[in-house]
């Protein structure tokens, strides 16, 4: 049967009580109708002969009574369909899409769990786009050390947090047509916008038309229909700063990581001992009261040094996250990322967050169990690899690991959207 159909038939949308309250007045009215024939026929009125074949009368009572309840029943939900086809159609955001879905998603997802994502780039944008297939209580807080590309220039020119990672979250979690999610995402190749994509002008623009950078992402999230909401977990401007094992310090976000082991200047880089902000700056407020209402709180997957611990290391950051009484999950990456996390295993990632936060904070740590997908060529070459699983290293922190199938078929170092979020929904939410 088409899902659109059987997506009606979903206990707690509001529209089947209505449907039989809707057949109940037919009923009623067929009961009018039906005691006004009869008593036409106990007149000893004759109606014309058409009428004995068009009332069924040469079967049996049951029969006919079966037949035109299946018949009343096919009239009426076909005449609703074209009404609220006709009715609501102008109005629905979306044409192609089945009005028992926007029903489904305005009742259920809105019902669903107060969900908390850290992290930046690629890694948030990944989980998001999985989990709002489950939640419409979305609050994702994004970092704003970001100082490369796009949002790099436009954040050096004109003073505004970076808008690269939140342009991400905001299409991740648009609920529009595919088209307008392709335009945010688009970017220029040449001229003088070469590089710039059209979802940073947009905001960057919009950031001046309403006078400040969180009611940009707010509009924005509101002209795109995005499910849940987008914050920075600062509204300071910041530089993200890493102190190196050798004691060297690298400063700004894209001059950290050094694939190969080359520091950009020629030579062996060498590990990343810390990293933190300058100046150093203190929560969003509407971050820290999304983390202290949160049911669950997801961090992860991302760069760890580069995404997720500029978020951590927010003065104030580690004490809302201790005190809140959510479920906390870390996302650990599948792959290593070169020049920061290289041969890395999962208790690495969660040492040096430790490091960084002076504790444990999180109940459960979801580890990729699919080794099946090799890693491609290229990134092998880059010396990409699978992060290892260290049992008995993770099990004395007393966190929970959850091993499973998370890994994107199509790109092997990545996190699949649909498999990481039915993970942290139904084997952790749920159990």
């Amino acid at each position: 049967m088409n899902p659109r159909v059987v997506r009606w038939f979903t206990p707690g949308l509001h529209v089947k009580r209505w449907l039989v309250l809707l057949m109940v007045g037919m009923v009623l009215i067929s009961l009018g109708i039906g005691y006004a024939l009869a008593n036409v026929y106990r007149s000893g009125l004759h109606l014309p002969y058409i009428f004995y074949y068009l009332t069924l009368q040469f079967l049996d009572r049951y029969v006919r009574g079966a037949l035109f309840a299946a018949l009343g029943l096919s009239i009426i939900l076909f005449a609703l369909y074209k009404l609220t086809q006709s009715v609501l159609g102008p109005f629905l955001p979306g044409r192609d899409r089945a009005l028992s879905e926007i029903i489904y998603n305005y009742r259920f997802l809105q019902k669903g769990p107060r969900v908390v994502a850290l992290g930046g780039g690629t890694g948030l944008s990944t989980l998001l786009r999985g989990l709002k297939k489950y939640t419409g209580n979305l609050t994702a807080i994004v970092t704003v050390a970001d100082d490369g590309g796009s949002s790099g220039r436009l954040r050096a020119e004109y003073r505004i947090l970076p808008p690269g990672d939140f342009r991400q979250c905001i299409t991740a979690l648009a609920d529009v047509e595919p088209l307008m999610t392709t335009l945010f995402q688009h970017r220029f190749k040449e001229g003088s916008l070469n590089g710039h994509s059209f979802g940073n002008l947009f905001i960057m623009a919009m950031a001046e038309i309403t006078g400040d950078f969180e009611h940009a992402i707010r509009e924005s999230g509101r002209v795109l229909a995005v499910r849940g909401q987008i914050v920075p977990s600062t509204l300071r401007d910041v530089t993200l700063i890493a102190e190196m094992a050798d004691g060297q310090t690298r400063v700004g976000e894209s001059s950290i990581p050094h694939p190969n082991g080359d520091d950009g200047n020629g030579a062996v880089a060498t590990a990343i001992k810390r990293v933190f902000l300058e100046p150093e700056p203190t929560i969003n407020p509407e971050a820290e009261e999304a983390i202290l209402n949160a049911e669950m709180i997801v961090v992860g997957p991302g760069s760890l040094y580069t995404s997720i611990l500029p978020n951590l290391v927010v003065d104030g950051m580690a004490e809302a996250l201790k005190a809140s009484p959510a479920i906390k999950v870390f996302v650990c990456n599948v792959a290593t990322q070169p020049g920061e996390t290289d041969a890395f295993r999962v208790s690495d990632h969660l040492k040096a967050i430790e490091g960084h936060m002076g504790t444990n904070i999180f109940d459960f740590v979801v580890v990729n169990s699919n080794n099946n997908f090799p890693l491609p060529p290229s990134a092998q070459t880059a010396g990409i690899k699978r992060v290892v699983y260290d049992p008995a290293t993770v099990n004395q922190r007393s966190i929970h690991a959850v091993l499973v199938d998370v890994v994107n078929s199509r790109i092997s170092t990545h996190h699949d959207p649909d498999k990481l979020a039915r993970a942290i929904m139904k084997k952790i939410w749920r159990s």
